[in-house]
């Protein structure tokens, strides 16, 4: 499935900024189930100095000066995504026990292999409440893809989502204790979870199609962000992504953006300004199949 995808994001300040510096991730990134045919990024205003690098997970990162006064930063990013995710089969899997051990014998040190996603993060740390919730789903000699699967639908099942409830600092403890939150906030309780079992997992950020009702127009700007986990489950099977806000597998409906130990090593922009005041902030996004979006090019323009 091919996507046109745009994200912009709208920072207003009630007082003149005179210096901020950005950090970008917000180009998709090309992996074994994605390829990105292309991508833009426009800031207004124009950055004085801007330099793209390859993070420590592999995600591509822009990091932007600006010096220019403003009271309102614009940042827009847009890609052209090839999705081709092939479908996991539940029934195919090693026991986890056996996953859980060989992440520790791998020689892969590098963004695709499991020896960075093992241990506790700032964001997800060990909590003993979470690794026993999660132990319910992996009794002894159940396949890894399996089990995973019934822990995520527990989640969906157990929890309510509220995007009142929490914030983008709600530690997984406080939201898994309440039963409530967002995304952000489920993608930590798992990955809380499988880490305290000892298996390898990644948060990723990135962006889910959705589908107007029936009789519906699609709404530009009304997509949103998402978040979900991939799950190590060995050499053969690889990488697996698990939707706990949605309870499904992770297949071409979402596109990835950027993956890493918590949402800390994934936010699409976080850096610093220096002005007084408060800021408001509007973001839109949209995820469009391509074969929709001659439909669409008043809105959404040409590509």
């Amino acid at each position: 499935m091919i996507y046109a995808v745009r994200h912009k994001t709208t920072y207003r300040y009630e007082a003149e900024v005179t210096f901020a510096r950005c950090v970008l991730r917000l180009r998709p990134g090309c992996s074994p189930t994605q390829t990105v045919r292309e991508s833009s990024l426009s800031v207004t205003p124009e950055p004085s100095r801007s330099f793209d690098r390859i993070g420590p997970f592999g995600e591509t990162t822009r990091t932007v000066v600006i010096e220019t006064p403003h009271r309102a930063l614009v940042i827009e990013a847009q890609a052209l995504v090839d999705v081709h995710t092939p479908p996991a089969r539940l029934d195919f899997g090693a026991p986890w026990e056996s996953v859980r051990a060989r992440c520790l014998e791998t020689s892969d040190l590098g963004p695709l292999g499991p020896a960075s996603f093992i241990y506790p993060s700032a964001r997800t740390p060990l909590v003993g409440a979470i690794t026993d919730y999660a132990r319910t789903s992996f009794w002894k000699g159940r396949g890894v893809l399996n089990a995973a699967s019934d822990l995520m639908g527990r989640i969906r099942a157990d929890f309510t989502y509220d995007s009142k409830a929490t914030d983008v600092s709600t530690a997984p403890a406080e939201s898994f204790k309440t039963r409530r939150g967002v995304c952000q906030d489920f993608a930590h309780i798992m990955i809380c979870g499988l880490r305290g079992l000892g298996l390898p997992v990644r948060y990723v950020s990135g962006y889910l199609r959705t589908i107007p009702p029936p009789g519906r127009p699609r709404l530009a700007g009304a997509d949103a962000t998402h978040a979900w986990i991939s799950l190590w489950c060995g050499e053969e099977s690889g990488w697996i992504g698990f939707d706990p806000t949605n309870n499904i597998m992770v297949q071409d409906d979402h596109v990835v953006l950027a993956s890493g130990r918590d949402y800390s090593d994934v936010a699409p922009i976080d850096g610093i300004i220096l002005a007084p005041g408060k800021q408001t902030l509007k973001v839109e996004v949209d995820v469009i199949p391509q074969e929709e979006l001659r439909l669409l090019r008043p809105a959404f323009g040409a590509r």
